[in-house]
């Protein structure tokens, strides 16, 4: 059986598109995380694949669940998931069109984890090297993590620079095992 994740691509694919369209990207956005959330909840997933809830009955309580609210195809959306038993898969949906809206829109959110806190001016600096460094439109998110000794972590997306003297007396001792 294939992997969730893959299973998820296609419908997120096919969403993005249609969202970029019709220039509904935040729109999308609220309704795939509202349906990720809906799916989470105890008594829906309990009535996602029960025999005695029809797929198509599914569709129209996660439309009520969702406030009513909910376009056509959004609708359609639901009702597919529904009738091919892919409701669990919203949240990597979900998931998956944030990270095409995120390309679409040039922008990456960055996770840096510095040893000590950072003033403001060393925050600006090291945030605009990464903007350029990207070429991207950065969010970032920072925190603090003493046991890194000092340096800092930066995350984005896939790409790990680890700039801390733990990090660094790691890759020492993984050379000097072998």
């Amino acid at each position: 059986m294939a992997e969730p994740s893959t299973l998820a691509r296609p419908y997120a694919k096919a969403v993005f598109e249609l969202a970029r369209d019709e220039g509904k990207l935040a729109d999308w956005s609220a309704l795939l995380s509202g349906l990720a959330s809906a799916v989470r909840d105890k008594q829906v997933a309990a009535a996602i694949g029960h025999p005695a809830v029809g797929r198509g009955q599914l569709a129209d309580i996660l439309v009520q669940v969702m406030g009513g609210k909910v376009s056509e195809h959004a609708k359609n959306l639901l009702r597919l998931l529904s009738e091919y038993d892919r409701l669990k898969l919203a949240p990597l949906l979900a998931e998956q069109f944030e990270a095409l809206r995120a390309e679409h829109e040039r922008r990456v959110d960055v996770e840096i984890v510095s040893a000590a806190p950072v003033d403001a001016a060393q925050q600006k600096a090291l945030v605009d090297a990464i903007r350029k460094k990207l070429d991207r439109d950065v969010k970032v998110q920072w925190k603090t993590d003493p046991s890194l000794i000092a340096g800092a972590q930066i995350r984005a997306g896939d790409t790990v620079i680890d700039g801390s003297i733990s990090g660094e007396l790691a890759r020492l001792r993984q050379a000097l095992v072998g």
